[in-house]
């Protein structure tokens, strides 16, 4: 394995209650290149949830500043004091390497390039370097969809499928993989679609995953391959709630949405959201405090 580099880094870190963890996470997504969430188990804090943006750059204080007003407003709850310091030179992908060991989600066996093991049988291989996009597996958002998806293959197959917000492109290579079919992935960030193209390369199928960067629904590599008979889509609740109509227009009759990146307490709105657009709810897979909802168009 080639040198990581060295690096320097700098870190946000907030703690807020657990109903503003959306709304403040939104903002470290925007503002930093990786965001980590964890639950304070005991102490005074305990039921607060504490956040980290890791990012190689101090963000501009007034933007953040900013921000951070806007999503206190938005959630309901004081603005939280926030801590930017300098982490200093430490090898950070060959960290963040080892701290994620393979992992067997339903049918999928999730791993990075690191492993130089044997994929146990029976198991579907998705090598991840998650790199700078989100999605290595080990979130409960993105287990829950692997999860719905290894559900919904028992009962259907799959033939236009889209990854909408693709990051890593974990949720776009269990589709083309299980359902060997080719699968459009789309994310506003054009290096997440670089990561998810080169681990297409990386899993063998580079012919079935197709990465564009754009803008979600509107963008012209949706709308030319429209509709969609499975659309998955790991993202927050504001930009879910925000896409139902454009998310159901895109959708055959009797085409499954699969969605993630919400607390379980958002679930209700989305739920109302998307039901208004003539989805059914079918499915929630729950892996606290986070939710996953399958629909039925």
């Amino acid at each position: 394995m080639a040198v990581q580099p060295v690096v320097d880094a700098w870190r946000v870190r907030l703690t807020v209650p657990e109903q503003a963890v959306g709304a403040f996470e939104s903002v470290l997504d925007r503002m930093t290149e990786a965001v980590l969430c964890f639950e304070i188990e005991e102490g005074p804090d305990k039921g607060f949830w504490t956040l980290d943006g890791v990012c190689r750059k101090p963000p501009p204080p007034a933007e953040l500043a900013g921000l951070m007003a806007v999503a206190a407003a938005a959630a309901g709850v004081a603005e939280p004091p926030v801590v930017v310091e300098r982490l200093g030179a430490r090898d950070w992908v060959g960290e963040n390497l080892n701290a994620f060991p393979p992992m067997e989600i339903g049918p999928f066996f999730v791993h990075g390039s690191h492993f130089d093991g044997v994929t146990p049988a029976a198991r579907i291989s998705l090598l991840v370097d998650a790199g700078t996009a989100f999605g290595s597996g080990e979130h409960q958002s993105t287990r829950g969809c692997l999860l719905a998806l290894a559900e919904l293959a028992r009962a259907r197959a799959a033939r236009r499928p889209l990854d909408m917000g693709c990051g890593s492109g974990i949720l776009a290579l269990a589709v083309a993989k299980r359902w060997r079919v080719p699968v459009t992935a789309v994310d506003i960030d054009p290096e997440a679609a670089r990561v998810a193209t080169a681990n297409a390369r990386l899993n063998g199928v580079p012919g079935l995953v197709r990465a564009f960067a754009g803008d979600g629904f509107h963008g012209r590599a949706v709308r030319r391959r429209a509709p969609f008979d499975l659309i998955v889509a790991n993202i927050l609740a504001r930009p879910l709630a925000a896409m139902a109509a454009a998310a159901a227009a895109a959708m055959e009759p009797g085409g499954t949405l699969i969605l993630s990146g919400l607390l379980e307490r958002q679930g209700p709105q989305i739920i109302s959201r998307f039901r208004t657009q003539g989805l059914r709810l079918r499915r929630r897979i729950v892996l606290e405090p986070w939710v996953t909802l399958v629909f039925r168009k």
